[in-house]
């Protein structure tokens, strides 16, 4: 008997044990978590070997995942339609994210409550000027989006070198980025728990950082599959990915930029 004859174009993926073990991990992890976070004998020991299971996890699972794009072809252009369709749902569920950070420092500061002085910024908080680093950091992020999408443009046309040199500007740009946010948060005079000016501005402007990081990595990942021909015209999603997720971390920074440092500034 024969091989059977697939006559569809969807990738009916074989058995794998990630998603069991991931499902254990990210478990072990919140667990330990709690448990660390409340002085549980043990609850740090379990948030580490949780963390580090999730991270194997999530690196052999896509390691499977690049295997069947790249060298068995189950990508086939109905299951990159997929896939792109699950990476813009994806970036519309983190605008939902940033959209409750955005809510609660409006709530705050549009009718501020006589417990922080009935004005905005609240009594006592001294603001960072947002034309010095945070200007900066703005100029950086949108010079790393124009770079991206060179790297971009680049591999659809064929130009592999071009697109090296473009992932190379970008992943350098956004290290520079997270260089100077740490720098701000190490010399910012207020803290998070410095009202509640200090726990929107730490939590929206940190989360977004922790975003620029995991941004940073995914560029990382697809600068070494464009050294190892991953990568060709018409099949390189998994950098389409990093860019789209890259450009909307630099709209959400504008967003940032315009509303907590400029306006919430004022």
């Amino acid at each position: 008997m024969g091989a059977a004859i697939q006559k569809h174009p969807f990738h009916l993926v074989d058995p794998s044990p990630w998603p069991l073990l991931g499902a254990i991990a990210a478990w072990t992890t919140t667990t330990g978590g709690v448990m660390y976070m409340h002085d549980y004998q043990g609850g740090g020991m379990m948030l580490t070997f949780g963390f580090i299971t999730l991270l194997y996890t999530m690196f052999v699972w896509w390691r499977d995942v690049v295997q069947e794009a790249t060298y068995e072809g189950h990508h086939t252009q109905a299951v990159q339609l997929g896939l792109r369709w699950g990476m813009i749902l994806f970036i519309v569920s983190e605008i939902m994210f940033f959209f409750a950070f955005f809510w609660a420092f409006f709530h705050s500061s549009l009718s501020p409550s006589i417990d922080i002085g009935a004005i905005w910024p609240p009594k006592g908080i001294e603001v960072l000027s947002p034309w010095e680093v945070p200007f900066l950091n703005t100029v950086i992020l949108l010079s790393s989006g124009a770079a991206v999408t060179w790297a971009h443009h680049a591999i659809v046309a064929g130009e592999k070198q071009q697109a090296f040199y473009g992932l190379i500007v970008t992943v350098l740009l956004a290290i520079l980025f997270t260089g100077f946010q740490v720098l701000e948060y190490i010399e910012a005079p207020f803290s998070m728990s410095d009202s509640v000016y200090g726990s929107t501005f730490f939590l929206a402007t940190g989360f977004h950082g922790f975003h620029v990081f995991i941004g940073t990595l995914f560029l990382i990942v697809c600068t070494f599959r464009l050294m190892a021909n991953h990568f060709t015209p018409n099949h390189h999603f998994g950098f389409e990915a990093a860019a789209w997720y890259w450009h909307f971390v630099d709209v959400v920074w504008l967003f940032l930029f315009v509303t907590i440092y400029w306006w919430g500034g004022q």
